[in-house]
């Protein structure tokens, strides 16, 4: 029998607002209640007045959290539409929060939501993601369903690629919890008596 362990590789892609980052969140919520360690870094939407002005970021490992890119952004940085992408949270938070689940033992499954137009604009958060690629670690990525970036592209050629959509959102979230059970992905009670 072949010892060399296979790493979970789970791509989710959509349509802007069609539940990515819920189901990752999800994903997340249950990894944790069953003890499991879980490292990366999420992004969501910042509303003011009912409107959508930005997207802040945060590491899951430590809660840190910043701005990722923001319509009244106060410092010069890259422009997605019409937002200003914050290179310093993206770099400090982001591409840490990465780099820091590649140091450690634990977690083992790391989750980067979402690596998109934005995050792309960072060369240390894409160097972060390539390393995770590189990794035995297990990952689970949203990518942006338009992009034609070549990590994007990458990830899409060689990952399991699940697309959200109305009528599967509300399931995925425990279909890619039953890939992580076959992957034998548990919680390290090696240390345990």
């Amino acid at each position: 029998m072949d010892d060399k362990a296979v790493n979970l590789r789970i791509g989710i892609t959509g349509k802007p607002g069609i539940g990515k980052s819920t189901i990752i969140k999800e994903v997340i919520r249950r990894l944790k209640a069953e003890g499991i360690a879980v490292g990366g870094m999420l992004t969501s939407d910042i509303h003011e007045k009912g409107r959508r002005v930005g997207f802040s970021i945060e590491g899951i490992s430590t809660g840190e959290k910043g701005i990722l890119a923001h319509t009244q952004l106060h410092q010069s940085g890259p422009k997605v539409g019409k937002y200003t992408v914050n290179l310093t949270d993206l770099d400090a938070i982001g591409a840490r929060s990465i780099n820091n689940a590649l140091t450690r033992s634990e977690p083992r499954i790391i989750i980067i939501d979402e690596i998109g137009p934005m995050e792309l604009k960072s060369r240390r958060f894409i160097e972060a993601v390539e390393k995770a690629m590189n990794s035995d670690k297990h990952l689970i990525v949203s990518v942006h369903q338009r992009s034609a970036h070549e990590l994007v592209r990458q990830i899409k050629s060689t990952f399991e690629i699940l697309e959200v959509t109305a009528e599967n959102r509300d399931e995925l979230a425990a279909v890619i919890m039953d890939k992580r059970s076959g992957m034998h992905i548990k919680l390290d009670t090696s240390h345990q008596k």
